[in-house]
């Protein structure tokens, strides 16, 4: 029983031992890491680095999309070709509504065009119900003063887009003309209907919307477009945007008709959202080979180690070492390195992906550039997930592992009497 115990104190010592040399190995000064493996190992830091930043601009586009232009834009419509009469909205608006559906808000329509200072621009106006309107939309969050009193202040009160505002020059308090396309006919021929609306207020969302949208009361555009006491449909907010089928059938139930029509979101921006998920599935796969191409390489960083080493291998082979031991000593060697590289890559990709709308506004404003103005929104957004970096971290792990193996082997099948011969 004696003996037993130096034995099995021996036996718990060895296990750490690969540890312990692994650690010398890569601490100790000179050429362990050779410049083979030091140029791998940045290989796998940039090709992370990469990999972060662009999963991050795309699940930036993702979540601006969601959050921001579908959070303004009602979700879901039902217009009808000769228009919702009051009685049938009243009942629809006074009915209890589905949980798929978290609110309704009637509106009229229509094409326009602005003029202020010599400056002409098109834009689709909404009549809205200032009182409803924010159960379907957060524009009144985007308006300078957070809501839409301003629309209740002034009979022929609108609210501009901030692009379109800008567009034209104005601001709150200015005037702005109004042409309908639609105009009377008199002797002297057809004449636009033409009035003068006073800028109450601006919304600026940072996104295609405020280029191209303008609002004003429901009165005003049923009188404006001539539509009496009828509006041209309702329109609402999903609980769920993935989920509108109850909704749909909510809609054509309780206004029924063949004239009625429902759309939702997807009919417009559905394939702009499908698009960005593929963008991403895409980017992912495709950068994910440049991180395989990198772990790959530590394989002749490690094979150089094990050639350095082989008389150190050879003398633990003599000394009793088994090969699980030597295995384990380059496997952690390995380990250590892609975890070091794949680290290092996940903080600098999450910084300069943190830094890029800065970076992006900066050289904006200091080149007057409008890199944006072909996108949806404006700026350049940016989102971090910590669940990308977990996948990003696992996968380069799992392939930087997978890569330390056959250098491992390799040193396994050193001979130490080849090695030792001429020592």
């Amino acid at each position: 029983m004696q003996k037993e115990a130096p034995d099995r104190q021996a036996n718990k010592g060895s296990g750490l031992l690969p540890a312990w040399i692994a650690s010398r190995y890569l601490l100790a000064r000179g050429s362990a890491l050779s410049y083979v493996s030091r140029l791998a190992l940045l290989g796998l830091v940039l090709s992370v680095a990469v990999l972060v930043v662009v999963l991050s601009v795309v699940n930036g586009f993702e979540r601006e999309l969601r959050e921001r232009v579908l959070a303004v834009l009602p979700q879901i419509s039902a217009t009808s070709f000769n228009g919702l009469s009051e009685k049938d909205v009243a009942a629809l608006l006074d009915a209890e509504l589905p949980p798929e559906i978290t609110g309704l808000a009637p509106f009229v329509s229509g094409t326009v065009l602005f003029a202020a200072n010599d400056k002409i621009a098109g834009a689709t106006l909404t009549g809205i119900d200032p009182g409803r309107y924010d159960a379907v939309s957060d524009m009144p969050t985007y308006t300078t003063r957070g809501n839409l009193e301003g629309l209740n202040l002034e009979r022929y009160g609108v609210i501009l887009g901030g692009r379109l505002a800008e567009q034209l020059d104005l601001g709150a308090g200015d005037t702005v003309l109004l042409v309908l396309p639609v105009g009377a006919v008199t002797p002297a021929g057809a004449v636009p209907r033409q009035r003068r609306f006073h800028v109450v207020d601006v919304f600026d969302s940072q996104s295609q919307i405020d280029s191209q949208s303008a609002f004003v009361s429901l009165n005003t555009a049923q009188r404006l477009f001539r539509t009496g006491t009828r509006v041209h449909g309702v329109q609402g907010r999903l609980a769920d945007l993935f989920d509108s089928s109850a909704a749909r059938d909510f809609l054509y139930e309780r206004l029924g008709g063949d004239e009625v029509r429902v759309r939702t979101w997807m009919s417009t921006f559905g394939p702009l959202y499908q698009a960005i998920a593929v963008q991403k599935l895409t980017m992912f796969l495709l950068l994910s080979f440049l991180v395989a191409v990198a772990a790959f390489n530590l394989v002749s960083g490690l094979l150089m180690i094990v050639e350095q080493r082989r008389n150190d291998v050879a003398i633990l082979r003599t000394l009793g070492s088994e090969t699980g031991g030597v295995m384990m000593l380059f496997l952690l060697m390995g380990l250590v390195l892609a975890g070091f590289g794949i680290g290092l890559g996940l903080l600098v990709g999450a910084g300069v992906a943190a830094s890029l709308p800065l970076i992006y506004a900066t050289l904006s404003n200091a080149g007057d550039l409008n890199l944006m103005s072909q996108y949806i929104i404006s700026y350049l957004p940016v989102d971090v997930r910590l669940a990308d970096l977990l996948q990003i971290a696992g996968g380069a792990l799992l392939l930087s592992v997978g890569a330390s193996i056959y250098p491992a082997w390799r040193a396994t099948r050193l001979l130490p009497s080849r090695v030792l011969a001429h020592e």
